[in-house]
């Protein structure tokens, strides 16, 4: 693992939607238009709305609206968080908050736990996915919404909560008195050796500050496992610190190389990052899984991934994000983010969407999509011929201005209404659940410790899916059956993943979805390319 002194600062490419939890101060730049104008001219228009208006007015409200008024006019990424909202962010980006450990939904008016976070207290004193959380603190639980579990749940490091749970086969409430902690906000979501393979499969949601440790844990013990070779899925990963995403990117790419550099209009926002010696991956083969949903820092990967030549970049273009945000604190604990500079991919890409039209922007216009199936020289990246092109270190041709498009394009699978009804109304995971209250205690003693061997031989029979069928009705989804039959395949494995997951956490869920996926499946058969292209032998 490479020791990094370089100064990573305040910048942060930041998720689409999610944020980031850095605040930095910088005293505000005056310029020609006197902003102690425009400042008094703002303090006038709410001085009178107090004094006159004809109601009383919220003074925070209106100055909260002003605030998100003014960063409209600017860019997308631009915009104001409030001080509720900002305890998320920073839980999320910090990569831990207090509370029990466990991921839950809500079924049929039942808190229920979908899985003991590992680690953290509540899988420590035994509680198990599937368990129903009935009451807390000698209060009934049933009929808590989603969003008030948290807040029943959550609380400082240190302080206890009683839980009564009901679990399957057991006559009696179980009641457990959970000391809250600290819980860690992973942001790998799955890594494990894909069955039959040497390649290992990594899944990253965003960029925290704990990510780069979180992928090189993951991969030293892949490589313990037998790793040749790795997948890195980054789709659907919105992005978060900049400084994280050059880190993981640093562990691929040989010394010398510039990884991302930064632009802005004040020259302090100017950053080069380079890589340095001693990447712990630098020699695996190596494809890089990006979509629609993959943005910022997930961009700033695998562009340096494609532009450096290193591996292969494989599913749909990127979302197309280029610009990278500060985000400053306000006194009451709100904050806003403002975008200082852009961010270039190593051959000199930006990225970055066109974003006058903010609707349009958001539903993806501005993104080439390409035709499905090779793409190694890019011949299908700008059907208008209008984009800046660039070239990778081997000479390939690439685009700039909307996103990174793949080396090879491979479109996900649709589904029928049938399915995608059925997983709205999260039925896959209720029918595990009933799968798990009936049969989870044999399951865990037959495959508890052995996910390859539930991979190959658990199955779900026809009485599962008439359980499906039954939950479904109950929920009025018709049951079509000709869209039943063309889907039947994937209906089971979906309520096999839930079952997977009860058992083996998000890696059970993960490596069993991945059966029916096919832009995996296809980049497990591109690895001599990705070999060959990064000139790995």
């Amino acid at each position: 693992m490479k020791h990094l002194s370089l100064r990573l600062s305040v910048l942060a490419a930041v998720a689409v939607v999610a944020g980031i939890g850095i605040g930095f101060v910088v005293q505000p730049v005056m310029s020609g238009d006197s902003v102690m104008d425009q400042t008094r001219k703002f303090s006038d228009v709410l001085s009178m709305a107090v004094k006159n208006y004809v109601e009383e007015v919220d003074t925070q409200k209106l100055t909260e609206a002003a605030i998100r008024g003014m960063l409209e006019e600017l860019d997308p990424h631009s915009v104001y968080i409030t001080a509720k909202e900002m305890v998320k962010v920073e839980e999320d980006f910090r990569g831990s908050f207090d509370g029990i450990g466990v991921e839950f939904d809500v079924i049929s008016d039942t808190i229920t736990v979908v899985t003991p976070i590992i680690g953290g207290p509540s899988e420590a004193l035994g509680i198990m996915a599937g368990d129903k959380i009935v009451k807390i603190n000698d209060t009934s639980a049933v009929k808590t919404t989603r969003e008030q579990v948290p807040k029943k749940l959550r609380g400082p490091k240190g302080t206890v909560v009683k839980l009564h749970i009901k679990r399957a086969g057991q006559s009696e409430l179980l009641v457990y008195d959970v000391t809250r902690d600290k819980i860690p906000v992973n942001s790998v979501d799955a890594s494990f050796m894909i069955d039959g393979t040497d390649v290992g499969y990594i899944v990253v949601n965003r960029f925290s500050a704990t990510t780069h440790d979180e992928v090189m844990n993951a991969a030293r013990t892949l490589k313990a496992q037998g790793m040749k070779k790795l997948l890195f899925d980054l789709r659907y990963n919105g992005g978060g610190f900049l400084d994280q995403a050059f880190k993981i990117s640093d562990e691929f790419i040989p010394d010398g190389n510039k990884l991302v550099y930064t632009k802005g209009r004040r020259p302090e926002f100017d950053e080069d990052f380079w890589s340095s010696p001693g990447g712990a991956l630098e020699n695996i083969p190596l494809i890089v899984m990006i979509n629609n949903g993959s943005a910022s820092a997930s961009e700033i990967v695998s562009g340096a991934i494609q532009d450096l030549d290193r591996g292969l970049v494989v599913g749909e273009t990127s979302f197309g994000k280029g610009l990278v945000q500060r985000q400053y604190p306000l006194g009451d604990g709100s904050a806003f983010r403002l975008t200082i500079s852009r961010y270039y991919t190593p051959s000199g890409r930006l990225i970055q969407r066109p974003y006058g039209d903010k609707d349009k922007y958001y539903s993806g216009e501005g993104r080439e999509n390409g035709e499905e199936g090779d793409n190694i020289d890019h011949k299908t990246d700008d059907t208008t011929k209008s984009r800046p092109k660039f070239k990778t270190a081997g000479g390939r041709t690439v685009y700039g201005g909307g996103g990174i498009m793949p080396d090879y394009i491979v479109k996900q699978d649709t589904i029928v209404p049938l399915s995608r009804k059925l997983r709205a109304k999260n039925l896959f995971w209720e029918t595990a659940d009933q799968i798990m209250r009936v049969r989870g205690k044999d399951i865990r003693a037959t495959f508890g410790g052995d996910m390859k061997k539930f991979l190959r031989e658990f199955t779900i029979s026809d009485a599962d899916v008439a359980t499906l069928k039954q939950l479904a009705e109950s929920k009025k989804v018709e049951w079509n059956e000709d869209e039943y039959a063309k889907d039947a395949d994937y209906l089971r494995l979906a309520i096999k993943a839930y079952v997977g997951r009860s058992v083996f956490n998000n890696n059970g869920f993960t490596s069993v979805m991945i059966g029916a996926d096919k832009q995996i499946k296809k980049a497990l058969t591109l690895f001599p390319e990705a070999a060959r292209i990064a000139k790995i032998r």
